[in-house]
């Protein structure tokens, strides 16, 4: 387990003085409820949106606070988190308990859930400078991207049906099965004069993703 974190550390480049929590933010809660990464995930979602928002009022100053906001969801979602986790190869390093032995690296939450707790303890180890310095070189490539923002069909259905009808989408969560640390969702989805969709995922966020794209899909936009 230590020359382990310490191969993590060498490829962040970083060396903790307390390494109880870099242990800590390994720990999936299904190995130990009490001692695992729950809280240091809370705190690194907080830091990392701190760190990117600043970068990205930096790097478009000009820009509506609307594209901004896009371009950021863009940089924190699941996804893109689980994209750079696994570029560190993150889940290598975790803890598992039993019923996760077998969890696929291609698994986005406990990928990204785990990066969050690492820039969780990397905060309160190293304080905030430290933290931005890994941050930016970890999200580098995601933020020269970040000029072709892509509007995702939740949005893209919610603009559109604002403007033709002035009303929101009406989206219905109806459906979750599977076990708890994997479940799917199903959720549909309709707006004025149109059939009611229903998409699948992993998260209410993605089966609400999926439906819309259906919608927009057989509304050809």
């Amino acid at each position: 387990m230590i020359k382990k974190n310490l191969e993590l550390q060498n490829i962040i480049k970083i060396k903790f003085t307390n390494q109880d929590l870099l242990k800590q933010s390994l720990v999936h809660k299904s190995f130990n409820k009490d001692f695992n990464n729950e809280k240091l995930e809370f705190l690194g979602d907080r830091v990392l949106g701190l760190v990117l928002s600043k970068k990205l009022l930096e790097i478009y100053p000009n820009e509506k606070e609307g594209i901004i906001d896009k371009k950021f969801a863009n940089l924190v979602n699941k996804k893109a988190c689980a994209l750079i986790a696994k570029s560190i190869n993150i889940i290598d390093y975790m803890t598992l308990g039993s019923s996760f032995k077998s969890a696929q690296k291609s698994d986005q939450k406990i990928n990204s859930d785990c990066l969050e707790a690492l820039i969780g303890a990397i905060f309160l180890d190293k304080g905030l400078d430290v933290s931005e310095k890994i941050i930016l070189n970890l999200w580098k490539e995601h933020l020269k991207k970040s000029n072709l923002t892509e509007i995702d069909s939740k949005t893209r259905l919610q603009e559109f049906s604002l403007k033709k009808y002035k009303k929101l989408p009406e989206y219905k969560i109806y459906k979750q099965t599977g076990p708890q640390h994997n479940p799917t969702f199903k959720v549909d989805v309709k707006i004025s004069n149109s059939k009611r969709f229903t998409g699948s995922g992993n998260s209410k966020k993605d089966a609400q993703q999926n439906a819309a794209k259906k919608l927009l899909s057989d509304l050809r936009l």
